[in-house]
């Protein structure tokens, strides 16, 4: 039996999502048969002692607090990148130009032209890149996109997508790296991956009307003082798609009571769905085609049915979480390393996204209706 061969992480930050990372670079290799072995090489943190305290929670066999330490090691293959928004270009134009495959969660970089940069740079090299659009990978979200392409939803009309969180709510929160003007606010944070499964599932979005609110103006600095907000608490935009279909998004860290409503809802001329990242092994299905007297959204539940759902667990109902969906991702990405595949998300496809959040953000200054 030929030995696989390894492919070597060296993460960056471990917080929330490096955690979250950690546990779908864990699962993947357990539950899919990957062409490459994944070790665990290096991770690094604020301080020596969080990057050792965290690489020995996580089975990291070392620990840094110089993040560049990983660029110049040539075990390391891939560098992972769950650091403020702010830092990823840096991070991942170094990476690159070390020659490191680059992991990157979302939003890929504060503005369009960071995002170009990096995805042009990967690319010249020949490197593979993913940006952290999980929820994608879900089973019940490529079922919705086999029944929309498939016809069983007819002529697509609207389209409406949401993704509320309360994170933000209490105006005595402190301020954070998601209120830096450099790389936050609602629409980015939350609004990207209603803006990326709304792409996903309907096609290209074509022109935007944009709303974005300040509802939150200052906060507590961390220092007895108060700093103001000048990024969105609430960001909403209409849609037009290229396939004729008009729809609406909102990114909303405001939303009190929601702690993670990732929606969506589209209307056919033959059928609709329904979805809710609070129940997200579920899917629920309304077809004119039943009988009259019949009719009524009917629920879809995750099974084997629906690859990869069987991977985790032979039964139907029992669900996949959060962190299997991470482990999707990652199946994905370390087959288009090993060229057995394309990139799941590739950085050139994070610069969309940004774009998306850019031209809405472009179009509520402007009060007006833009060209994406």
């Amino acid at each position: 039996m030929t030995e696989k061969p390894t492919l070597s992480i060296g993460l960056i930050g471990s917080g929330f999502m490096g955690k979250a990372h950690v546990f779908g670079f864990a699962t993947a290799q357990k539950v899919f048969d990957l062409p490459m072995q994944i070790n665990l090489h290096t991770l690094a943190d604020i301080n020596d002692e969080a990057a050792a305290r965290a690489a020995q929670e996580f089975g990291f066999a070392n620990a840094t607090s110089n993040w560049r330490d990983m660029l110049t090691n040539p075990d390391i293959d891939v560098i992972d990148i769950t650091a403020p928004n702010a830092l990823h270009k840096e991070m991942a134009l170094e990476a690159i130009a070390a020659g490191k495959h680059v992991y990157c969660e979302k939003p890929l970089a504060p503005l369009a032209k960071d995002a170009a940069e990096m995805a042009e740079a990967a690319e010249a090299a020949g490197l593979k890149t993913q940006v952290g659009f999980n929820y994608l990978c879900n089973p019940m979200m490529q079922l919705a996109k086999e029944m929309i392409e498939g016809g069983e939803l007819g002529e697509i009309r609207s389209y409406r997508g949401l993704h509320a969180e309360d994170y933000m709510a209490h105006s005595d929160d402190p301020y954070t790296f998601r209120h830096d003007p450099a790389g936050g606010g609602a629409l980015a944070d939350l609004g990207s991956h209603a803006l990326a499964t709304a792409e996903y599932l309907l096609g290209p979005i074509v022109k935007v009307m944009g709303d974005c609110v300040t509802v939150i103006s200052e906060r507590p600095d961390g220092k007895g003082g108060r700093r103001s907000i000048e990024v969105d608490d609430i960001g909403r935009a209409f849609l037009r798609f290229e396939n004729g279909a008009s729809g609406s998004i909102e990114g909303n860290w405001i939303a009190t009571g929601r702690k993670m409503q990732h929606d969506f809802e589209i209307h056919g001329s033959k059928g609709a769905l329904f979805f809710s990242q609070e129940r997200f092994n579920e899917l629920h299905f309304y077809s004119n085609e039943d009988a009259s007297g019949r009719r009524g959204f009917r629920r879809i539940e995750a099974a084997p049915d629906h690859p990869p759902y069987g991977n985790f667990c032979v039964a139907p109902g029992h669900q996949v979480g959060f962190n299997d969906l991470k482990a999707i991702e990652v199946a994905g990405y370390v087959r288009a390393i090993a060229l057995e595949g394309p990139e799941p998300f590739s950085f050139r496809k994070g610069l969309r996204i940004q774009h998306l959040v850019e031209n809405i953000q472009m179009s509520s200054a402007s009060e007006n209706w833009v060209d994406v």
